[in-house]
């Protein structure tokens, strides 16, 4: 292992506790706002409660990493002699990508003798964590800084994300479908079948109906796209709907031989977004 410098995220990775000690991560965290004002960091939130609110209707906003939060988290790395490889949130989604670099620049400035490298992995919830996932295997079989950064540089774009969502309205709030597109389509079971692109931006691909199929769907994907599929680490995340993450699990290993496969939830500032029933896959593909 290379033990010369540190792994640093933000919580939008959704990568479980126990996976973030495993790995020996650094996880700066964006919070979560509420109704009456009150903030909370992502860490701090049961899952489970923040979408038994969002199914209440209550309107629960995000806030990004800010520059003196993410100075607190990387001060103490760089103060310990060590270095930073930090992997951020899709910069088209969020400002943190943009705050965090910031923090490192004026960082740097201080502690002239460190090194540090920031890859804006275009990702978000479990492709993001994948991706720091491949980074922290890397740094353990003893990639240097500056390689596992050129290492994650040419396979983010090969980062494949497939998601559904099962309530249209979350959509609508944040913009990215009409009243009327959401309206119609909860009538009629619409299930929009969305991926990241290249510039990190999520876009809708294509339209099922119902909740079977749009999960049958994502299958689809992983067996037209998937580089390899066999021996690969996959990763699904959900918003609080474990039982299609299992279903989806069960599919993939009857037609793959992949190394495993790792569920987690939809993290309370993208399930904020996204909503409850979110369900999202993440692989390596020859392309996004």
């Amino acid at each position: 292992m290379d033990d010369r410098y540190v792994i640093v995220t933000d919580s939008s990775c959704d990568l479980s506790k126990e996976m973030i000690q495993e790995l020996e991560l650094a996880v700066i965290q964006l919070e979560v706002v509420f109704p009456d004002g009150t903030t909370m960091a992502n860490d701090k939130i049961d899952p489970v409660e923040i979408y038994k609110r969002l199914r209440s209707g209550e309107d629960i906003k995000t806030s990004a990493v800010n520059v003196s939060d993410a100075e607190a988290v990387m001060r103490p790395i760089f103060e310990s002699g060590k270095d930073i490889f930090y992997l951020g949130f899709s910069s088209c989604l969020s400002s943190t990508f943009q705050n965090v670099s910031l923090a490192l620049k004026e960082l740097s400035e201080e502690f002239p003798d460190r090194k540090f490298d920031a890859v804006d992995t275009l990702a978000a919830s479990m492709g993001q964590g994948l991706l720091v996932y491949k980074a922290a295997l890397a740094r353990r079989s003893g990639m240097s800084l500056e390689e596992n950064a050129r290492y994650i540089e040419s396979i983010k774009l090969k980062l494949c994300h497939w998601f559904t969502v099962d309530d249209l309205f979350f959509l609508k709030r944040g913009g990215r479908v009409s009243g009327v597109t959401a309206a119609l389509g909860t009538m009629l079971s619409i299930k929009p079948i969305l991926h990241m692109d290249d510039e990190g931006h999520l876009i809708s691909v294509s339209k099922t109906r119902g909740r079977k199929a749009s999960v049958d769907e994502l299958f689809k994907k992983m067996k037209a796209t998937a580089d390899n599929p066999d021996g690969q680490t996959i990763f699904i995340s959900h918003g609080d709907c474990y039982d299609d993450a299992l279903r989806l699990k069960e599919m993939i290993e009857k037609e793959f031989k992949v190394e495993q496969i790792a569920i987690n939830y939809v993290g309370p500032v993208i399930g904020s977004h996204s909503g409850p029933g979110t369900l999202a896959l993440f692989f390596i593909g020859s392309k996004r």
